[in-house]
């Protein structure tokens, strides 16, 4: 994360569950009542994925809440919203899910310099092993650092 940036909503969980290999930014397409609401920091991408559809990639199961002082101009929370990516990044994210167990997640939701960005990553779904093997490492790595700081002290 660099300098100028306010980070919305993270997702943390899609380190667990997937084996990120691909990162890209892209930009989201919004109604005026989605920027305040986001602004607030009231979204979740939990259950969020991106799928390209008609050469274009959307952002689906991203919930940004109803903004509280809004008018009946108001937004659906539950949308598919359009992710804005340049044509040969569509292409290549629609190649790379094409092969098998690859798909398009949302790692986090941001403002850079005043706009509302998307990280979204290439990921291959996890198997039970694998993810008791991270969480194993992850374990040993902390036991280290905490041997270290013992000794530092």
């Amino acid at each position: 994360m660099s300098e100028g940036e306010k980070t919305v909503a993270s997702n943390r969980r899609a380190f667990h569950t997937y084996e990120i290999d691909e990162r890209f930014e892209a930009g989201i397409e919004l109604l005026g009542t989605e920027v305040k609401s986001l602004r607030l920091g009231r979204c979740s991408i939990a259950e969020a994925f991106g799928v390209i559809r008609d050469g274009e990639c959307y952002l689906v199961g991203c919930t940004i809440e109803p903004y509280a002082q809004g008018n009946r101009a108001n937004h659906a929370a539950a949308r598919d919203r359009r992710l804005l990516l340049h044509g040969r990044e569509i292409e290549r994210l629609r190649q790379k899910t094409a092969e098998k167990g690859l798909t398009i997640v949302p790692l986090r939701v941001y403002f850079k310099v005043g706009r509302a960005k998307v990280e979204i990553a290439l990921g291959r779904g996890r198997n039970v092993v694998d993810k008791r093997q991270s969480m194993a490492e992850r374990d040993a790595r902390r036991e280290m650092d905490r041997a270290i700081r013992g000794q530092k002290a």
